[in-house]
């Protein structure tokens, strides 16, 4: 890869990084400046320009470091602004650091430096969105475009074309196609239409030309030695390079781009509860478990007494599920059978089963023998939303019919769930109706987010508690 760091500089870079500067330092020291006005009215002393002079410094030194001033024109907006926020988060740690350090931190109005903190991510992020939108506009009509070449006349290139083509804000503009493999005997990936294909050599003296801003290499994995060639000559020009590698050939599940102490790798199946996204998980798990069992506290005395005087047995149904990472859990329910079954082979709920009690089904029609649940969340072995945990007998016979069944145990089980409230709920009789419910635990790891989670907890409430497929 070292070859491929010589195509990644443009020249028209460091007018685009030298604007955002001026750009930042200006908001910096307004920000400042209109903090010092909102609050008494305080003077913009020397002690306060010098605090901004730092704040400037600082943020543009960490900017620079998390490449702030590089091209954002394929970044979404949002990760700007957060890449933005971020870099003056630490900028103000840093601030009142040397304020501590130097013992000057009393020579400042607090409401005032407060208030400039406040403020300035606050412009910041309003003056990268303004930005945007106005070179967005400009791109959309032909203005600051830049072109692109697609080295590999393959399906996946075909994919970059048709989304550049269907996001015109990002201004670039195609100009061919070229590939060395033009016969379809040695490329089962090729594209049907192979007229018009330039040859990379006529690829690598555009860019030579500087008639190419950015190259986008989509060639199949299997041509690494092609690619390494084609990187190898691209580096004596300053074109923009980028290898798409086709891992559609993969079912992703969060895949996500990261490193080994320095090495890039790709995460194929991952939990998307790392780092803060874990702990707002389990924060909101222990929040939204603790305000339920609040409000049905009195519910589940009344549901506990009317499962003891109705049928013999434990008011309770312990059973073992597969939990987070196939560890297995004791999930607890509210015994709705006669019999608590939890051997190798447990039969699933069906229309009619005469080991339901009556009680039972009521509990069973309105979900609320999945109540004691929320106990186990406040355990940590269950979530509130999360893919429904299948008894371990469930777990092992499925694993072996369905492709990537066991993915689903990238996180917690829930007590409810984005395939229960999608209609997949109940008895899965068939495997189809097997494969669907798994379908939409895997849609919910790899789309996960906390209004995702809040959305299905609305939707059960309405709809998810009573069902008519569960028996």
């Amino acid at each position: 890869m070292a070859a491929m760091s010589g195509g990644l500089v443009r020249p028209h870079s460091s007018k685009i990084g030298f604007f955002h500067r001026v750009l930042d330092a200006s908001v910096i020291l307004f920000s400042l400046v209109l903090a010092l006005e909102l609050t008494r009215g305080l003077e913009f002393s020397a002690k306060y320009a010098q605090a901004g002079v730092w704040g400037v410094m600082l943020f543009l030194m960490i900017g620079g470091a998390k490449h702030l001033y590089s091209s954002w024109r394929l970044v979404p907006v949002h990760e700007a602004v957060t890449a933005t926020l971020v870099t003056w988060c630490w900028t103000a740690v840093a601030l009142v650091f040397i304020a501590f350090l130097g013992k000057t931190s009393a020579d400042y109005s607090r409401m005032a430096v407060l208030t400039w903190f406040a403020l300035a991510p606050l412009l910041l992020a309003a003056v990268r969105v303004i930005l945007r939108m106005v070179l967005n506009g400009l791109r959309t009509n032909g203005r600051n475009t830049r072109t692109l070449a697609i080295a590999g006349k393959t399906k996946l290139g075909k994919q970059v074309v048709d989304k550049v083509e269907q996001t015109p804000w990002l201004g670039m503009r195609f100009i061919g196609y070229y590939d060395d493999r033009l016969a379809k005997r040695d490329c089962k990936h090729a594209a049907e239409d192979t007229e018009g294909v330039g040859r990379f050599e006529e690829l690598v003296a555009l860019a030579r030309e500087g008639k190419v801003d950015y190259i986008y290499i989509t060639l199949p994995m299997k041509a690494e030695n092609r690619i390494v060639e084609l990187v190898n000559a691209l580096s004596d020009t300053t074109a923009s390079v980028y290898l798409v590698p086709n891992f559609f050939v993969f079912d992703l599940l969060h895949g996500k781009m990261s490193s080994l102490d320095g090495i890039p790798v790709l995460s194929l199946h991952e939990s998307p509860f790392y780092g803060v996204d874990g702990w707002l998980k389990r924060l909101e798990d222990i929040v939204v478990a603790s305000l339920i069992l609040l409000i049905i506290a009195l519910p589940m005395a009344v549901i506990a007494a009317g499962v003891k005087l109705t049928s013999p047995g434990p008011v309770l149904f312990k059973q073992r599920r597969y939990g987070l990472n196939g560890a297995v859990v004791e999930v607890w329910k509210f015994r709705s059978m006669t019999v608590c079954e939890d051997g190798d082979k447990v039969i699933q709920a069906q229309k009619g089963d005469m080991r339901i009690t009556p009680f039972g089904a009521f509990l069973r029609r309105t979900s609320l023998d999945e109540l004691p649940q929320f106990f186990n969340v406040l355990q940590g072995q269950m979530s509130v939303v999360g893919p429904r945990p299948h008894a371990v007998a469930h777990n092992e016979q499925y694993r072996r019919l369905i492709r990537g069944y066991m993915l689903r145990h990238k996180v917690k089980p829930g007590i409810t769930g984005w395939a229960q409230i999608s209609g997949w709920r109940g008895e899965t009789e068939t495997l189809d109706k097997m494969e669907m419910r798994v379908k939409y635990d895997l849609d919910y790891v790899q789309n996960w987010s906390l209004w995702l989670d809040i959305k299905i907890i609305f939707l059960t409430v309405f709809k998810g508690f009573i069902n008519k497929n569960a028996y």
